[in-house]
């Protein structure tokens, strides 16, 4: 099965090979860099290409490509998180045309600079997606730590090389005033982020607030919003179902309204905080998640030093397991075909945009 994480990687294919090469209208000053995409209206529900999966694969299979932007439009969304083809002014033109003629917005996930040396292809990237019409920048940087990791000092490693990418990256996003939306990636909980960016101290780096990923951190959903809400300039929406199993619990996306996540009040928070805030439809549909919180590993990255997690939090989530079993089956796709996939996530992904429609204004 393609996973969330290859997804992601497609998305961001089209722009990889062409960091390393100025295009046309890579001499631009910052001032003739384009401004984001005017949506004329209410700012609607965009979706993330995670959003997706079955239909990537499916398209796969078939050896043909995956229109995102068509896809979108098709089920009536307003927005994407989608790269421009490449970084030459012509086809940059065209890919922020459709856009236009479909009032869709568009966030965008340019590769960060790892080291000095990346910041100047950096800057082309910027340039580039900025003409295209991006409102905003997203980036994943983490995986999940309690798989990825078996001890503390690796995962210190990790976080302290995506503090310095970001450092890179803060002068480039400065001159092109354009905001970074660094998801909360099951990979540091929201405590730690908000310390992070508070010290970083940039308008530019902020927060692409993912309404679940952080209960598998065990973390209270509100308290994650609570937390980051203040650097919030993207959101993945999504809604969260929970159940127990033998080395933990069980997380799964699921329908809006079947789940745990009080939607309209994380949305009302986040509109506080900006009118305008940009939402993206992050449904994966997929097999439940594996949080195994009684297992060794799991706490192998967490210190009370360093990276605390309270057995207060670990007992308030596993109370907030038992007590909200499933309202129904949660979404599973392992034995389906590519095409049962697609069909099953479409008809998901209806129902999470005619809630977000009837009942959050989105």
């Amino acid at each position: 099965m393609i996973s969330r994480r290859q997804i992601l990687a497609m998305a961001g294919a089209a722009t990889a090979w062409s960091a390393l090469r100025p295009s046309v209208g890579a001499q631009n000053t910052p001032q003739s860099v384009g401004t984001p995409i005017a949506i004329k209206g209410p700012v609607r529900m965009g979706a993330s290409p995670a959003a997706f999966m079955g239909a990537f694969m499916a398209a796969r299979v078939a050896d043909k490509p995956f229109d995102m932007i068509e896809h979108c439009h098709h089920l009536g969304l307003g927005g994407v998180q989608w790269n421009p083809p490449s970084t030459d002014s012509k086809e940059i033109r065209t890919f922020r045309q459709r856009l236009e003629n479909y009032n869709m917005h568009l966030v965008s996930d340019p590769p960060l600079p790892q080291r000095k040396s990346d910041v100047d292809a950096f800057e082309i990237q910027v340039k580039a997606h900025r003409e295209a019409g991006a409102a905003a920048f997203h980036a994943a940087l983490t995986g999940r730590r309690y798989e990825d990791f078996d001890s503390l000092e690796p995962f210190k490693a990790m976080f302290e090389g995506i503090k310095r990418s970001v450092e890179l990256a803060e002068p480039v996003l400065h001159k092109y005033k354009i905001k970074l939306g660094i998801e909360n990636h099951k990979g540091y909980r929201s405590a730690e982020q908000a310390e992070w960016l508070k010290r970083l101290g940039s308008e530019w780096v902020g927060v692409c607030l993912d309404f679940g990923n952080n209960i598998s951190l065990c973390e209270d959903p509100m308290e994650t919003a609570r937390t980051l809400a203040p650097y919030t300039c993207c959101a993945h929406i999504k809604d969260m179902a929970v159940e127990e199993y033998e080395d933990g619990f069980l997380l799964s996306e699921v329908p809006f309204g079947e789940g745990i996540l009080d939607l309209k009040r994380i949305v009302g928070m986040l509109r506080e905080k900006d009118p305008n805030m940009i939402f993206n439809l992050e449904m994966i549909t997929r097999d439940p998640l594996k949080v195994p919180v009684f297992t060794e590993k799991y706490w192998a990255t967490f210190d009370d030093d360093y990276s605390p997690l309270p057995g207060r939090d670990l007992a308030a989530t596993l109370k907030m397991v038992r007590m909200n079993p499933p309202k129904l089956p949660t979404p599973r796709t392992t034995g389906m075909t590519s095409e049962e996939q697609m069909e099953y996530e479409d008809g998901i992904n209806r129902k999470c945009i005619a809630y977000a429609r009837e009942y959050l204004d989105l």
